[in-house]
């Protein structure tokens, strides 16, 4: 999340945020990162999502998190375990570790993510309610550029290999499931997900823009996205962030986001 390895051992982060869209759908999260040592991290996340669907009243979704992040100057590893979904529609137990070089100007990962997944297909055309298990491998590359001491860019991408092929004989009834708007955690079984992004910094003060696009797993829908954030401190040891997002989604339309979080930092 936020561990930037340079921080004395005590030091932490927390932070917590409400995102809500033009959808109906609404999400909170609570995120923390701890440093157990000049070079060693320990994060962890909390996060649960509400949204409106087509063919039932609300879908409720949960995510977990807990990671570990050392760096050894030049290399770095992170670890991390997660969970996300709903047990009785798609749900998954992640594992992902990363490789990362930092250098002055910049940085590079290269990223791996397993899931370990268990879809709830509802009943359709007189077949009857049916689990299916299957897995995914996912391999991506993060990287981050300085152009100056106070604007940068990113980008990161990421693209899965499923176990089994979930475009056979799709229907309406399972993309519903699936792809209702960002907000929603079950929107994350995707094929690829990728982003570029460009932050200035003004002071204490950061502003960062941000394009992402994904497409669905099951159906192949593309979504675009594109955000803006704007991050400022509150005090000596609080900032607030604000976010304002667009989705235009050939699955779920066009939907407005918009977040706030509250950092706090402590120890030392």
């Amino acid at each position: 999340m936020l561990s930037g390895n340079c921080w004395a051992a005590g030091e932490y982060v927390i932070a917590g945020g409400l995102q809500g869209d033009s959808a109906d759908g609404l999400a909170a999260a609570l995120l923390g990162d701890l440093a157990v040592g000049e070079a060693t991290w320990l994060s962890a996340g909390l996060a649960r999502s509400s949204v409106e669907l087509p063919i039932r009243d609300e879908l409720e979704t949960w995510y977990g998190d807990i990671g570990l992040d050392h760096f050894f100057d030049p290399a770095g590893v992170r670890l991390g375990l997660a969970y996300w979904g709903d047990n009785s529609v798609l749900d998954s137990r992640d594992a992902r570790a990363s490789l990362y070089f930092r250098g002055s100007s910049g940085s590079l990962s290269f990223d791996y993510e397993f899931r370990d997944l268990e879809l709830e297909l509802p009943e359709f055309d007189f077949i009857r309610r049916r689990q299916v298990n299957f897995d995914a491998n996912g391999f991506g590359l993060g990287a981050r550029l300085d152009l100056s001491e106070r604007v940068d860019v990113r980008f990161k991408g990421m693209s899965y290999d499923y176990s089994v092929n979930l475009r056979r004989d799709p229907n309406r009834d399972i993309v519903n499931l699936i792809s209702v708007t960002r907000l929603s955690l079950l929107n994350t079984l995707v094929d690829y997900r990728a982003s570029a992004s460009l932050g200035i910094d003004f002071g204490l003060k950061r502003l960062e823009f941000e394009f992402a696009q994904w497409e669905g797993a099951v159906e192949g829908s593309r979504t675009n996205s594109y955000s803006l954030r704007f991050l400022a401190p509150i005090g000596s040891r609080n900032d607030i962030e604000f976010g304002l997002g667009y989705d235009d989604s050939e699955s779920y339309g066009e939907v407005t986001v918009f977040s706030v979080y509250l950092y706090f930092y402590g120890g030392g």
